[in-house]
């Protein structure tokens, strides 16, 4: 045992290599810059794990090289949104926020304006954990750009006025959007309903009862929370999060709402879905279904209940074009690949 983790040989998993070992002797070559971390688990066992050395950021505050290892927490960007979406279904569960068919509106009554525009007051909950929102909304611009929404967001005097006043583009429910918004107005919404801020809840509900214990929840600029992105943990502890998946919630999920969340809500493209908060692949174009986590720079939680296996991985690549080829590559070439 080893921090929290059952550690068996790679074969004994069901590999037919150590996934590990091929990863390790890429980064040597220098194919995969920038990779951090990478996590494998098993039928909840921990089979492999490799953590290299590399430049790091903290969210936009560079860390120089960090060397990084089992007990060094990283950057989840916005693998943190769907952390909030677990959140919002154990907090339902709880009675202490709303259901999805609520208007938005009628949580942040302060707007009364915004209230007055019927148009607007179509928005609800479900469209904010679906990012069906139908609001103007881009995050196609690197994150260091302030005409970039999210960051536009933080620097607005009030983030939840900022979301929830966008010009509405097409109806509610029928196009999905990405939006860091959407999750801060979720993450705002759990906060009001528990009377705790987002990391006190998270700590009290999902981390404590997985036994995760050395979490970081960068604040924003209103000193709240950053629900879209601002999460830190170890990469063990993110594998840990999707052990639970797999176990039904671990007992701290309501396993209805992990049903809620993996079901197709919103279509992304021809092969990806996306539930509440997660995004879903149903295995239309070959390999097994998932669901997943992303997160800009690299970050990936993969889930694959088929083969009762748990990816995590971290890099470094922020912003880059090309941020999502490696964690690919990873799962699929080293990972997958190595299966017995």
């Amino acid at each position: 045992m080893t921090g929290g983790w059952t550690i068996v040989p790679a074969a004994e998993a069901g590999f037919a290599r150590d996934p590990g070992e091929a990863i390790e002797a890429a980064f040597a070559r220098g194919e995969l810059a920038g990779l951090h971390a990478v996590v494998v688990a098993r039928h909840g066992r921990l089979v492999s794990e490799r953590y290299f050395a590399g430049a790091d950021w903290r969210w936009g505050q560079s860390l120089g090289v960090v060397r990084f290892g089992p007990e060094v927490r990283h950057d989840l960007r916005s693998v943190s949104k769907s952390i909030v979406g677990l959140l919002y279904g154990q907090a339902l569960a709880a009675g202490k926020v709303p259901a999805h068919e609520v208007p938005l509106l009628d949580v942040f009554r302060d707007y009364t304006d915004l209230a007055a525009d019927p148009a607007r007051r179509a928005l609800t909950v479900g469209h904010a954990l679906t990012m069906t929102l139908g609001t103007a909304w881009d995050e196609s611009l690197p994150y260091s750009d302030p005409r970039n929404s999210e960051i536009a967001m933080e620097m607005a005097v009030d983030r939840f006025r900022f979301v929830l006043g966008q010009p509405i583009e097409t109806p509610p429910g029928q196009r999905w959007r990405y939006s860091g918004g959407a999750t801060a107005l979720l993450g705002e919404i759990i906060a009001r309903g528990t009377g705790m801020g987002l990391l006190e809840y998270a700590r009290q509900a999902l981390f404590g009862p997985l036994g995760i214990e050395d979490v970081e929840w960068i604040t924003g600029s209103n000193g709240r929370e950053a629900a879209a992105s601002g999460l830190r943990l170890r990469p063990r502890d993110l594998a840990r999060i999707g052990q639970a998946l797999l176990d039904g919630g671990g007992g701290a999920i309501p396993p209805a709402w992990l049903a809620a969340s993996f079901t197709p809500q919103a279509r992304i493209d021809a092969e990806i879905d996306y539930g509440y908060q997660w995004y879903l692949y149903n295995g239309s174009t070959g390999g097994s279904p998932w669901m997943a986590a992303f997160g800009n720079g690299g970050q990936r939680l993969v889930v694959i209940p088929r083969l009762g296996l748990v990816v995590a991985v971290m890099c470094g690549n922020y912003d880059a074009a090309d941020q999502g080829s490696m964690p690919r590559r990873v799962l699929r070439e080293f990972v997958l690949g190595a299966l017995a």
